[in-house]
């Protein structure tokens, strides 16, 4: 287990130190809300770069390529109820051969490429993280599926394609790093042919949710900084911000309220870490992780500053599992929206 960690954490930022980077970010996460209105998309920007260049590791070691929750019921394996939550998606936007759709926020594109092999449709994957895209392009020539991925390093709000590019888009639990929803689904809705779909899987406070509750104030908090959020909005923000850029919103629901028997979505975090698929992720895991981060921090073999990275990703881990036990947090606010044709 050291040595696979060792492995995947060797390309952490090392010129300016991941203590420093983590200090950065910290400090950049609590100003960036601060700012002025003129430095906000800035610092939003600033912030989701170095959350990621810290955590992109993490995410593959503890997860996997695929970086999102997904519904799951007795008997499913964790990695196939991704692929299903994935297969899903394409389902729904029908995606198919000689279609091109896109993926916003693509990570390092597990996701991405399932759904392509799936559908047989080209998928572009939009992502401001150099090192996430870095990744993403070797995975897809790994896979033998570049001929059906293409990647663009641009901001989420400024996609570098031009009007009515795309057959459909598509985003798993991405643009919720965008607390302004109105200017990301404008900017999807200009990407977007006329009839076209759009669908996504949101981060959102549910209407269980207490702002007076001291309690889940603390877990929301817990989930921005850890998570790298900005804002987490109600579900009544995301329908209200399609309808005011003009799409017809075609289903929303919570994919996390399921019926007849399931495994709570939260359930790899919370658990014991006694199926070896999901271990890394548990709670058991991750104590594990951080005891030889710590030894290894000790011996120089990864950077200082890489078990605080770890410790604020555990922060959020135990923010959701208990805001999910609670009711309160989703990370699969399903919606299907549609541009006029």
């Amino acid at each position: 287990m050291a040595v696979k960690l060792t492995n995947l954490l060797k390309n952490l930022p090392r010129t300016a130190g991941v203590d420093a980077t983590v200090r950065e970010y910290e400090e950049g996460f609590r100003t960036a809300r601060d700012s002025a209105l003129e430095d906000e998309q800035r610092a939003e920007r600033k912030v989701n770069d170095l959350y990621y260049d810290l955590v992109t590791d993490f995410y593959e070691y503890g997860w996997g390529r695929s970086f999102h929750f997904a519904p799951r019921v007795p008997g499913e394996s964790f990695k196939a109820s991704l692929a299903r939550h994935e297969h899903y998606m394409a389902h729904v936007l029908g995606l198919g051969p000689g279609m091109v759709a896109a993926d916003i926020g693509c990570g390092v594109g597990g996701s991405l490429l399932e759904i392509a092999r799936f559908s047989g449709a080209r998928i572009v994957g939009v992502n401001s993280n150099a090192y996430q895209l870095e990744r993403a392009r070797r995975y897809a020539a790994d896979a033998g599926l570049a001929h059906l991925a293409e990647f663009l390093n641009c901001d989420f709000l400024h996609v570098d394609a031009p009007d009515e590019s795309f057959d459909a888009a598509y985003s798993i639990e991405a643009t919720c790093c965008e607390p302004d929803k109105v200017s990301i689904y404008s900017e999807i809705f200009r990407l977007l042919k006329p009839g076209a779909c759009f669908a996504a899987y949101e981060f959102c406070m549910t209407d269980r949710f207490d702002p007076q509750d001291p309690v889940h104030l603390k877990l929301k908090a817990d989930l921005q900084l850890g998570g790298g959020l900005l804002e987490i909005v109600a579900p009544q923000t995301i329908d209200d911000a399609l309808r005011a850029v003009g799409f017809e919103v075609l289903a929303t629901r919570d994919l996390a309220l399921q019926t007849g028997p399931s495994v709570p979505w939260y359930q790899p975090l919370a658990g014991s870490g006694f199926s070896l698929a999901s271990f890394r992720s548990s709670r058991v895991g991750r104590k594990v992780t951080d005891n030889s981060l710590r030894a290894l921090e000790a011996l120089r073999v990864v950077p200082r500053g890489t078990l605080r990275v770890a410790q604020t990703l555990n922060l959020c881990a135990d923010a959701m599992a208990e805001a999910g036990r609670l009711g309160i947090f989703t990370p699969m606010y399903f919606i299907h929206a549609r541009k006029p044709g």
